[in-house]
């Protein structure tokens, strides 16, 4: 088997198809997450710390040559940890939904069997030989 026709084998499977609408998803979602977390728990927690905005903190560190600043935006850092900490949360509740959704229904306790003539003298003849000395 070639390479090619090994990789279209591997293209078309059905994983491979979800994987790709599970990623287009995942960059959409992450869009909205990020308008969240910036638009609306972020301006609400800076206000609470003193009217802070979060994207704006920045420490700078050097004057470059040209005259412009060299910062770390570690503003914008905390807002991408709070981002990372909302999708990680929401898929965690997600795939929990999932599995209680694929759990099987709890077994239901099923009548004892029914036990042939020969199982219930063999179960007979059991008890006798455990009372003998």
């Amino acid at each position: 088997m070639g390479l090619l026709s090994e990789f279209k084998e591997f293209a078309v499977k059905g994983n491979v198809v979800d994987m790709a609408v599970g990623v287009i998803v995942g960059a959409a979602f992450g869009k909205i997450v990020t308008s969240l977390v910036g638009d609306v728990i972020m301006p609400p927690i800076g206000v609470l710390l003193g009217g802070m905005d979060f994207s704006s903190l920045a420490a700078t560190i050097h004057q470059a040559a040209d005259g412009k600043p060299v910062v770390i935006s570690y503003g914008k850092f905390i807002q991408t940890v709070v981002d990372f900490t909302i999708v990680a949360f929401v898929i965690f509740l997600a795939i929990k939904g999932i599995n209680r959704l694929k759990r099987p229904a709890p077994a239901t306790p099923d009548a004892p069997p029914v036990l042939t003539t020969d199982q219930e003298l063999l179960i007979e003849i059991r008890d006798l030989l455990k009372t003998r000395p």
